[in-house]
């Protein structure tokens, strides 16, 4: 398990956090199709919270994407670097995140979030900022809509919906699963919705959410509660 330490000149305030969303969202790559799916790696990224005690604990699972067997996985837990906004949730996260996949002892291949891309209210999710900021290829998979609307898919696996602001399509609503409800899929960095849905597809053999977030949901808890009990919290 990595510990992380908030960057020196990690922003402070709502008006810094969206300066550095302004600078870094013309860096998003649009027309690159990403890795092919089922093909090479993909990784699973997500984070956990304990607030009352300014944690913050990261994961990074790497999967084979041809059999979803896991291939490697790393840990970080530092201090929440930034207070809880709606719309800036990225930065409590990135650097712990990015510490995660530091420590990994492979290239991750497609990083899955646990949270949005384009379908975020300044067109910046999570997603997309990690992929500006790492270089690689990202989509977000996330468990609501946010703020957006969409109509909804058919009953079979695989059917889909426009996730919409406004008559612009942000994402995608996806069904994962015969008659359980969509996961919302958008483009993070250097992937298209058509292989962004794809790969969804791909990641979720059995379950509603990709086996990436799965895994790396279950991996962040436990590295949370590790870090209580190491330090003498009882988290």
């Amino acid at each position: 398990m990595t510990s992380v330490r908030i960057p020196a000149d990690w922003p402070t305030t709502e008006e810094q956090a969206r300066a550095v969303q302004d600078g870094l969202r013309g860096r998003v790559v649009l027309d690159e199709p990403g890795p092919p799916p089922g093909t090479g790696r993909v990784t699973g990224v997500d984070v956990a919270y304990d607030d009352e005690r300014d944690l913050v604990a990261a994961a990074a699972v790497v999967l084979d994407a041809g059999s979803l067997e896991v291939v490697a996985e790393a840990t970080a837990v530092g201090r929440i670097s930034f207070p809880y906004v709606p719309g800036l949730l990225a930065f409590r996260e990135i650097p712990t995140v990015l510490a995660a996949l530091d420590a990994l002892p492979c290239p991750p291949g497609l990083v899955v979030c646990d949270g949005y891309g384009l379908a975020h209210p300044r067109r910046f999710g999570l997603a997309s900022h990690l992929g500006v900021l790492t270089g690689l290829p990202t989509i977000g998979v996330a468990k609501n809509p946010f703020t957006f609307t969409f109509t909804t898919p058919a009953t079979p696996r695989g059917s889909t919906a426009p996730l919409l602001a406004g008559v612009e399509e942000v994402g995608l609503a996806l069904r994962t699963r015969d008659a359980v409800k969509p996961v919302f899929v958008s483009v993070g960095h250097r992937v298209t919705l058509a292989n962004a849905r794809v790969h969804t597809l791909a990641l979720t053999p059995t379950y509603r959410l990709p086996e990436t977030t799965r895994r790396a949901d279950a991996l962040c808890r436990r590295a949370l509660r590790e870090a209580g009990k190491a330090s003498g919290t009882g988290v």
